[in-house]
């Protein structure tokens, strides 16, 4: 286990905390789509602690077995159910209800615990294997080898 980041927050520090999230993820090799959803979803999670669970909670981020988690913890009083499925989108008209919502469909991975005395949620993202990086992959040039049989030359 690599442990990237662990600090407790408020409101003051969700936008410095969302650019140190990416940082940290990317190093670790999310890019392109998956960096941004996983950021924004990690970024739901800390602003519902903030909105909705007494203003502050505490962010750890780490990789371990070829994946990035999050984790969020607050003291507030739960989700409410209704929330926790998460399976129906929030009409355009709701003010609230979109985060869990959009975490579920951003991530590999989420687990909710939550009750009267708090709630953790965990974010996993795979990462991509080292191998499949641009960069070490072989070029490899194949071309026609003539003739009836269709072989080709490596």
């Amino acid at each position: 286990m690599a442990l990237l980041l662990t600090q407790v927050f408020t409101l003051h520090d969700v936008t410095k905390l969302r650019r140190a999230v990416a940082e940290q993820a990317e190093s670790s090799g999310l890019r392109e789509g998956r960096l941004d959803d996983f950021v924004l979803a990690v970024h739901e999670s800390v602003v519902n602690a903030v909105e909705h669970a007494g203003g502050r909670g505490h962010l750890t981020l780490w990789t371990v077995d070829g994946v990035i988690r999050s984790e969020t913890t607050d003291q507030g009083t739960g989700i409410p159910q209704a929330y926790l499925d998460g399976d129906v989108r929030p009409s355009s008209l709701s003010y609230t209800g979109r985060g869990i919502y959009l975490i579920r469909r951003l991530c590999d991975v989420v687990d909710v615990r939550t009750g009267p005395d708090g709630t953790t949620v965990r974010l996993t993202m795979r990462l991509p294997h080292a191998s499949a990086s641009p960069s070490s992959m072989k070029r490899i040039r194949v071309t026609g080898g003539g003739g009836p049989s269709g072989r080709f030359q490596v």
